[in-house]
């Protein structure tokens, strides 16, 4: 009998939150939007350092809303596909949070554009996405390995992938000028990393991921902006 996967609309994404995407939103930020905000962990997080934050999150869920509205003052829910209930939400915003969104919108175009028009002037739009040329993904595919999981990069409701350059592009070509790129993850210690000085693990992944971010990142983080003409 073959096991009948949730639709996307059925999932409910609750973690601990994005720590590395966090740490790049501006404590004096006033109002935060997280697109795709799951059970609200991005927001609880936000507010235990910027308590005076005001947060709204969209979400495909109900059941993710009724969670997130334990942190957001605002939960709309809501496609992404068609891009954004703009109705639904205010003018404008210091930052707009799409942690692992983009990989599940099949077209991103009417999304991109919603999200020029609600970003404050010098607003931020930081987007986090899952690599699916790290390492270990470019050598399961070398071995003819395309499964889908329940989660992670391989998850079963991501539509696209993104690589390290062709995220920037796909920003750069819908009006957004990229300030800031990073990878998040690590050099290929194995079984040894245990065994390894923490200080000294943690500056080869950051070497390793700065020198080669497509390459052993398992996380692309940027931060766009969008001059207002």
């Amino acid at each position: 009998m073959i096991k009948q996967k949730k639709a996307s609309s059925e999932k409910i994404y609750s973690n601990l939150g994005n720590a590395e995407v966090l740490r790049l939103v501006p404590r004096g930020a006033g109002k935060v939007l997280d697109l795709g905000c799951g059970a609200g962990d991005n927001a609880k997080l936000i507010l235990e350092s910027n308590a005076s934050a005001t947060i709204h999150g969209v979400t495909i869920s109900i059941e993710e809303k009724f969670k997130a509205e334990r942190y957001c003052g605002k939960v709309v829910v809501h496609n992404l596909e068609h891009g954004l209930p703009t109705n639904d939400l205010s003018i404008s915003y210091d930052v707009v949070l799409a942690s692992h969104v983009l990989e599940h919108i099949c077209y991103p175009s009417a999304l991109f554009a919603d999200v020029k028009q609600i970003l404050a002037p010098n607003g931020l739009f930081i987007v986090a996405l899952p690599n699916l040329m790290c390492w270990r993904y470019r050598l399961r595919l070398c071995l003819g390995v395309f499964e889908y999981t329940e989660t992670g990069v391989m998850d079963y409701t991501h539509f696209r992938w993104y690589t390290f350059l062709s995220a920037q592009r796909i920003l750069s070509e819908h009006g957004f000028c990229v300030i800031s790129r990073e990878a998040v993850g690590g050099f290929i210690f194995g079984p040894f990393r245990r065994f390894l000085h923490a200080g000294l693990v943690k500056r080869v992944d950051r070497l390793a991921c700065g020198m080669f971010p497509g390459l052993f990142g398992t996380q692309m983080i940027f931060i766009a902006k969008h001059e207002k003409k």
